[in-house]
């Protein structure tokens, strides 16, 4: 009997639930539409890095993939300020953006829509100094 919950014990360790591993990547790749022009435009920006999208400043701070061997899962955490006209910034979203799920958390303004739609570890974009 001891024997049997040996293998079994033994068994378990090897088909126990799967955990899919996060990536951590240094470039966030969104995506940006500007509704008064109808033009999307794509860019890369690095964690903890700001890049300006319109009147938007878009910061993530985090953005993971899974392996290649997992099912893709592509997510950031984000911050975007939004500069008013009275040259004030103004937080208008914190969260998680998910790339197969652009609608979920997508940011929506008045004239600009921002999603992710990946995360890589490198980009063409000079990385910033320091």
């Amino acid at each position: 009997m001891r024997r049997f919950f040996a293998v079994a014990l033994l068994l378990s360790a090897f088909t126990g639930p799967a955990s899919a591993e996060r990536v951590a990547n240094r470039v966030a790749v969104f995506s940006g539409l500007d509704k008064i022009t109808g033009k999307i435009t794509s860019f890369d920006v690095y964690v903890d890095e700001t890049v300006q999208f319109g009147a938007l400043q878009v910061t993530p701070r985090a953005c993971y993939t899974r392996t290649q061997d997992e099912a893709p899962k592509t997510d950031t955490f984000v911050e975007v300020d939004e500069i008013t006209l009275q040259r004030e910034i103004k937080r208008i979203f914190t969260g998680w953006m998910f790339a197969d799920s652009p609608g979920l958390n997508a940011v929506e303004h008045p004239i600009y829509d921002v999603w992710l739609k990946d995360c890589r570890t490198d980009s063409t974009v000079p990385a910033p100094a320091g």
